[in-house]
């Protein structure tokens, strides 16, 4: 028997059964065509919220590496940065915010220009110990800790335990601390 199918047939079966044939199967395989897209997409979209969790926590990490750094040089350069010394009776200087006590800011528009008093801060490193008028490096308070290092290689040893001393009681920069510290400890030998 030979399965010959007129061309009405063979227009019958392709506009008419097969979109039939079509959607009857989509109705029963559509359910799992979903759900193996939707895990699929929801794969991808877990990688992307776990990518984007590291990344931002990596950022975070970076930002407070380059603040810390920042709060350091600013420390080094005597602007700020390091609390005072827990011994020390005088409280470290308040920020403008807390200045008036209740947390908001002041309401001038321009930064208030340095007082040409002895500050909190001056007056800290005075109470603590002597000023670094007697210090071999003039300008010591003034110098970041990079710049004092430099300065400590022709230093006699007496000059050398007055930075110590004074570095010790004031700023504590470890850095220079250390430095000091070698350069005493290769003199003596």
């Amino acid at each position: 028997m030979t399965d010959e199918k007129t061309p009405l047939d063979q227009a019958l079966e392709l506009l008419v059964f097969a979109p039939i044939g079509l959607a009857l199967t989509a109705r029963d395989e559509l359910p799992k065509l979903i759900e193996r897209g939707r895990q699929q997409v929801s794969g991808q979209v877990a990688m992307a919220k776990m990518i984007g969790q590291f990344a931002v926590a990596q950022g975070q990490r970076e930002a407070e590496k380059v603040v810390k750094q920042a709060g350091e040089r600013l420390g080094d350069l005597g602007l700020g940065g390091k609390p005072a010394p827990a011994s020390s009776p005088v409280s470290p200087v308040p920020s403008p915010a807390s200045a008036n006590g209740h947390g908001a800011a002041p309401t001038a528009s321009k930064p208030p220009k340095a007082p040409a008093t002895p500050t909190a801060a001056s007056t800290r490193t005075s109470a603590a110990s002597p000023s670094d008028d007697h210090l071999a490096i003039p300008g010591y308070d003034a110098l970041s800790a990079s710049q004092v290092v430099q300065r400590l290689a022709g230093l006699s040893a007496a000059e050398l335990e007055a930075v110590r001393a004074y570095e010790a009681g004031n700023r504590g920069r470890k850095t220079i601390l250390h430095r000091v510290s070698q350069l005493q400890t290769s003199g003596s030998s």
